[in-house]
């Protein structure tokens, strides 16, 4: 019996050690990015009879059966879901805001009705020099507010390009990685340390991956992970030790486009899908601008064209260029605005041609397009920016979920340092009984 002590009470020192070093790992990682908390699982040593033992009794001992990650690869994949979600409304959102700084913070809408109002003033003596100047100052700081919209709306596209480019290289980089993983963890033995760790790495980089494009992962029996973009049904960026390259594509209107080994395809998530989408909406307000601009200098050139200068000349055009970019001034001369009617004598007084231009312009309406414009951008950010938070109020649900399972929990890992403890010392008082009793039994003359 002695000795069958000995062997069990052995059976649980090791068991109960293997433990607390598994414990005091957990507690050491608690702050390390991506660790996932581990806990052994033990299982009884069966014994099936013996030589003068009961057939059906048991008394063999423990054994440390498995070291198990605390990860559920359901709860993993919805948060590398959820988390590319919200990575893509994080992305767009701040694509909008830049795009919605550009467009109000330039001022285009109110230099449109400045421009309007010295019309106005004008109109009351079309001969004065000091109206006509003001004329002239309006109309010079309009086309500049419209070229430094469209500058800064150049900007704000080449920031989301330049974030999309490097976006595009750590999935390259991280895809890489993640190839040379899967090589180490097709060789890795089962239930050891160094796959454990494996793991631990293949997970955080599937989450790295998973903030800048959608992964579609199918994991194999050796734990290797394939990774797809674009759905279960996109091309392959991550095999069993190989892994694609990503690259992207600039369109003339600033729009990008991904291919994966020279193939298209589309990201239906993260920060990648993001940008492009801000993208595509800077190029709507791009265009919209421009739309803007160019009515403004047919309208104002053609009113031009139709009237008489302050010296009875015909009009020229107050216009030049084309589009927000290029608008400009043509003249620096308020005697050059023709607010006559063609055929005119010089210094007429007749603003016929000035109410002409004035109708023409709210016939166009650009303050009201760039009113309207300045809301369709201001309406999609506050939309957008809702289902964001509603994006990341579902996200941090899902990284809460995990973080129960995974986490390491410092108030449990001091519960189980207690308890191994107690189980390490109890099997050792066990091996001190064993000895005495071994001790009395030879003892015994």
């Amino acid at each position: 019996m002695a000795s069958d002590l000995l062997s069990i009470a052995k059976s649980g020192t090791n068991a109960a050690r293997v433990a607390l070093d598994v414990t005091a790992q957990n507690i050491a990682n608690a702050s390390s990015e991506g660790y996932v908390r581990r806990s052994v699982r033990l299982e009884e040593v069966s014994a099936a009879g013996g030589i003068g033992r009961i057939g059906d009794v048991s008394l063999s001992g423990v054994r440390v059966d498995q070291v198990i990650r605390n990860a559920d690869l359901f709860r993993q994949a919805e948060v590398r879901r959820t988390g590319a979600d919200l990575a893509r409304a994080d992305a767009e959102v701040s694509g909008l805001e830049n795009i919605e700084a550009a467009l109000e913070q330039t001022g285009v809408f109110a230099s449109i009705v400045e421009f309007d109002g010295a019309l106005q003033q004008l109109a009351v003596d079309p001969t004065d020099p000091a109206l006509r100047a003001s004329v002239i100052e309006s109309t010079r700081t309009m086309t500049r507010t419209f070229n430094i919209a469209a500058s800064s709306l150049d900007a704000a596209g080449a920031g989301i390009r330049f974030e999309a480019a490097d976006d595009i290289e750590q999935v390259n980089l991280l895809a890489a990685e993640l190839s040379r993983v899967n090589l180490r963890l097709a060789r890795a033995a089962d239930a050891t340390s160094d796959q454990t760790s494996l793991l631990d790495q293949r997970d955080s980089l599937l989450q790295q991956l998973s903030q800048r494009v959608d992964v579609s992962t199918v994991i194999a029996v050796d734990h290797t992970v394939e990774v797809r973009v674009g759905g279960t049904a996109g091309p392959v960026l991550v095999g069993s030790g190989t892994s694609g390259t990503m690259a992207m594509t600039t369109a003339g209107d600033g729009t990008i486009s991904f291919t994966l080994d020279g193939g298209a395809v589309t990201p239906l998530s993260g920060a990648l899908l993001g940008r492009g989408q801000a993208l595509v909406k800077l190029a709507d307000a791009r265009a919209d601008l421009d739309t803007i601009a160019d009515g403004l200098i047919a309208t104002v050139n053609l009113a031009q064209a139709n009237g008489a200068a302050l010296d009875g000349s015909p009009g020229t055009d107050m216009l030049t260029g084309s589009g927000a970019e290029g608008i400009a001034l043509a003249f620096e001369q308020g005697a050059l605005i023709a607010t006559a009617p063609a055929g005119s004598p010089a210094n007429s007084r007749d603003p016929g041609n000035l109410a002409a231009l004035r109708s023409a312009l709210a016939a166009n309406d650009a303050s009201g397009d760039m009113d309207a414009l300045l809301f369709d951008v201001s309406a999609t950010v506050r939309g957008r920016t809702l289902t964001r938070n509603t994006l990341d109020a579902i996200a941090g649900n899902a990284r809460i979920a995990l973080a129960a399972q995974a986490g390491v929990d410092l108030d449990q890992e001091a519960i189980n340092l207690v308890r191994f403890q107690q189980a390490f010392q109890a099997s050792g008082r066990v091996m001190q009984v064993a000895s005495d009793l071994f001790d009395t039994l030879l003892g015994i003359r």
